[in-house]
């Protein structure tokens, strides 16, 4: 977790750039590079929800009954764990759509030849002074993605979060 706590340390776009420029341009390094920008938050989510579910009285029930760690690990751990980490996942979904999409901006991501909101606008970007309706299109389409990308994940929080069935 050190190693996850220093990857978090750094800013999430700038590391990208920086593996960008060491990589090149390709559509499997900017896959690559969103991996490595990502993957502590959800390291850290499931880290805490496994320590936080080991503690509960049905693990110690099943320590008790003399369960295999990994029956206990795939039958209460994993199952309960994973409502939180499905949430985070539409959170991390719209973090990469914006980290890809100012990567192509910034020339540092997929190759021209690749479609790209990022590089969409990047091509407005001259003519934004002239004509600047030419980007809003674009700038639209992202925004809307990220924030339906944001209520899934609302939603899915309230649907599978019995703390808030009630309310």
């Amino acid at each position: 977790m050190r190693f996850m706590d220093g990857l978090m340390a750094l800013p999430g776009l700038l590391l990208a750039i920086a593996l960008m420029a060491a990589l090149g341009p390709s559509l499997k390094n900017v896959i690559i590079a969103i991996v490595v920008v990502d993957t502590p938050r959800m390291a850290r989510l499931v880290r805490g929800m496994t320590l936080s579910l080991k503690q509960q009285t049905f693990v110690e029930a099943g320590i008790s009954i003399g369960a295999s760690p990994w029956r206990i690990m795939f039958r209460h751990i994993m199952p309960n764990a994973l409502a939180p980490v499905i949430v985070q996942g539409t959170f991390v979904l719209a973090s990469a759509i914006l980290t890809e999409a100012s990567l192509s901006f910034l020339g540092a991501g997929v190759p021209p030849s690749v479609p790209s909101w990022g590089s969409i606008l990047a091509e407005t970007q001259q003519f934004v002074l002239a004509t600047p309706q030419m980007a809003i299109p674009a700038g639209l389409a992202l925004s809307m993605t990220i924030l339906a990308a944001n209520l899934v994940g609302d939603g899915l929080r309230e649907m599978l979060d019995p703390r808030m069935r009630g309310a």
